[in-house]
């Protein structure tokens, strides 16, 4: 906890919100005052209205390839003056132009749709995080604060991906549908 104060207010500072007068040139602007507020905003769970111009200018940046999104997405955040002062700023940077907006439960259940191989074309949802939204979500200057997407039952009984705040009510309505399943199959094999 004590790091993530630490590169914040370090961040913080940077963006000129110290308590001392700030000069005009000492002061962001432009794409590096983005890049910075978009370090910031895509560190929480919860973005306040002011993270809207700095995530709508991070998420614009887009590319035909999606490697080469990925890469100006980390040039782009780069253009803020911490982003190469640490190991760990750097790693943030780059877990962030990876994961942000990839790592939701909506994204999760598209992506890690999987095919089980056979002719019927059924398909699965993995119930394993993707190494880059770990790496995204598990970094230690980031906060979450229970909004990670969580998953919910067991990818050969239909499970899938929900955000945090909805885990509760989602595992309630996964138990009660396998439930009334498991009540059919008895049933079934009971007039069979």
């Amino acid at each position: 906890m004590k790091k993530k104060f630490f590169a914040l207010t370090a961040l913080l500072a940077v963006l000129g919100s110290t308590t001392t007068p700030a000069s005009a040139q000492d002061v962001l602007t432009g794409d590096t005052r983005l890049a910075c507020e978009a370090i910031l905003c895509l560190s929480t769970g919860t973005q306040p209205s002011e993270c809207a111009p700095s995530l709508r200018r991070y998420f614009s940046i887009s590319h035909r390839r999606f490697s080469d999104t990925i890469r100006g997405r980390v040039n782009f955040l780069k253009l803020c003056p911490v982003a190469n002062q640490t190991p760990q700023m750097q790693a943030l940077v780059n877990a962030q132009a990876n994961g942000a907006g990839r790592c939701d439960a909506q994204s999760l259940n598209a992506t890690m749709t999987m095919w089980r191989g056979y002719d019927d074309g059924a398909t699965y949802i993995s119930n394993q995080m993707p190494d880059y939204c770990a790496a995204y979500m598990g970094h230690a200057y980031v906060d979450f604060n229970g909004t990670v997407p969580r998953y919910i039952g067991t990818p050969e009984r239909g499970g899938y991906w929900a955000e945090g705040r909805d885990y509760d009510r989602a595992l309630a309505e996964y138990n009660e549908r396998i439930r009334r399943e498991d009540e059919e199959r008895r049933r079934q094999s009971w007039m069979n």
